[in-house]
């Protein structure tokens, strides 16, 4: 009889256990690995316009290069399923602009309300959800979760959506724009960041030529 086994017969409480000391050794080997030289990427330099992140055991470590496209806060339920919160705060960056400094991700295929689905990167010994990229804008916009920034303060929401499904007690600011469902970048984001999208798009069009 094996090991697992032997504890299933002494009850759930003996195989959660295990299965929980497996959870905090599987963390540790990640983390005991960054230390090979192998494993070790040579971070850009910080600087005043960039922001670090990362999951909470540490082993994935991100720096965002510069100031995000804009910042979503959706309401909808696929997204407080997806988070178990009533609510996820997504800064929208050009994927290019987002390093990985340590460690490396699991990308998991994640249904969506769209029925094109995204792809949600986690690290994989937490299992934290660092950053997603959906169908729409594909590999080139990644969705970085603000709460998981080292300073998340400096990002708060630039509109509230799907707001149709918002849990009743959330409260949203009279000052922030409120949309029932989605938007046009084109009448809400910023002039800066309309052009830095224009330019990704262009981009985009070339590589397809």
């Amino acid at each position: 009889m094996s090991l697992v086994d032997r504890l299933k017969s002494l009850g759930r409480a003996a195989y959660s256990r295990l299965s929980q000391l497996v959870r905090i050794l599987s963390a540790e080997e990640a983390k005991r690995e960054l230390c090979e030289p192998d494993k070790v990427t040579v971070a850009p330099a910080a600087t005043a316009d960039t922001h670090d992140g990362g999951c909470v055991c540490r082993f994935v470590r991100y720096r965002m290069m510069s100031q995000p496209l804009f910042v979503n806060c959706c309401h909808c339920r696929w997204c407080q399923r997806e988070t178990g919160a009533s609510f996820a705060l997504n800064a929208m960056i050009e994927a290019d602009r987002v390093q990985l400094i340590q460690g490396e991700v699991e990308v998991v295929n994640t249904p969506s309300a769209s029925g094109k689905g995204q792809k949600i990167s986690r690290c994989p010994a937490c299992r934290v959800a660092v950053w997603s990229n959906y169908a729409g804008a594909g590999e080139a916009i990644r969705f970085v979760r603000v709460g998981t920034l080292d300073e998340p303060d400096p990002f708060p929401p630039g509109i509230h959506i799907f707001t149709t499904t918002k849990q009743p007690w959330v409260a949203l600011p009279g000052n922030v724009p409120a949309v029932e469902e989605y938007y046009s970048a084109a009448e809400i984001w910023p002039a800066d960041s309309l052009a830095r999208r224009a330019a990704l798009l262009a981009d985009k069009s070339a590589d397809k030529t």
